[in-house]
């Protein structure tokens, strides 16, 4: 099963740098939990979303870091370290050693998790030179007070094996995007580049699943408001005009390609009032 690592790495992407080789390292480990995750029927009460199910599930043109899930109802109960202790034994084979490390969270709602493995890089043969010290490091984080509205999918992939899972469909996944850009306490230059290809590909955000998510977590939260095409335009402009555009492209630019980085050279706040105007918003 270790040659289907090096396999995947060595065939299915375009490594240029080291820092290419190694987020595509990442993305196959996180192909990998997916797998071990859908194994283990953890897919039955709980949903994908987030940047990294727009990369693997929608092609998104970035790597990605986080794994991000929500369960399908409010569930309190949800355990997920119940899942991960048998994950780590399904990916043995693949040739990791997983741990788990627990972050303590203020909101108890949400459980976040660090998968590490330091094992992988040593079977493996690199294009470019890695620190075989460096440990690929996974973080899973899911939301078992989820807002109501959201729409689910099932979707498909073939990697490490045909494998099926349920995921947000792409105006949900948009709208927990632009809670992102709204709400989110510190800026990524990675919400920018995926508010970016939604606009590009036309995608028009759920709007229910924003307002209930908005009335839930932030600024907004508890207030009596309505999330309609003004209210929405006129949020995203003033979060425009707020943000240092340089440091929102430092932060992005190592998940490009250095094709796709030249792209960042035109982002500025009046690049983004442009996207803001051709955006579809539909309605509530």
């Amino acid at each position: 099963m270790k040659d289907i690592i090096q396999n995947r790495l060595s065939t299915h992407y375009e490594l240029n740098t080291a820092e290419d080789e190694l987020n595509a390292l990442k993305e196959i480990t996180q192909e990998v939990v997916l797998y071990a995750l859908y194994e283990v029927g953890f897919f039955e009460k709980a949903s994908f979303l987030g940047g990294t199910c727009l990369r693997i599930v929608h092609s998104l043109d970035r790597f990605s870091e986080d794994l991000d899930f929500s369960t399908r109802k409010v569930d309190p109960s949800f355990k997920l370290d119940e899942y991960l202790e048998k994950v780590m034994d399904i990916m043995n084979p693949y040739g990791y050693g997983l741990t788990i490390d627990e972050k303590d969270l203020s909101d108890k709602s949400v459980q976040l998790r660090f998968l590490k493995d330091d094992s992988i890089k040593k079977v493996l043969t690199f294009k470019h030179r890695q620190d075989e010290r460096q440990k690929i490091k996974i973080k899973v984080e899911i939301d078992t007070n989820p807002p109501e509205g959201a729409i689910e999918k099932t979707e498909f992939i073939d990697f490490p094996e045909d494998f099926q899972i349920l995921a947000y469909d792409l105006p949900s996944l948009m709208s927990g995007k632009i809670h992102a850009l709204l709400c989110r306490e510190y800026e990524k230059g990675r919400d920018w580049y995926d508010y970016s290809w939604y606009v590009k590909n036309n995608c028009s955000p759920n709007l229910k699943l924003l307002e209930n998510t908005l009335k839930q977590l932030g600024p907004w939260k508890g207030k009596d408001i309505r999330v309609d095409e003004k209210f929405l335009k006129d949020a995203l402009v003033k979060k425009i005009d707020s943000l240092d555009w340089e440091d929102i492209k430092m932060d992005v630019r190592k998940f490009l390609s250095l094709e796709k980085a030249h792209s960042l050279d035109i982002w500025s706040s009046e690049f983004f009032k442009s996207k803001v105007k051709k955006m579809n918003v539909g309605d509530l």
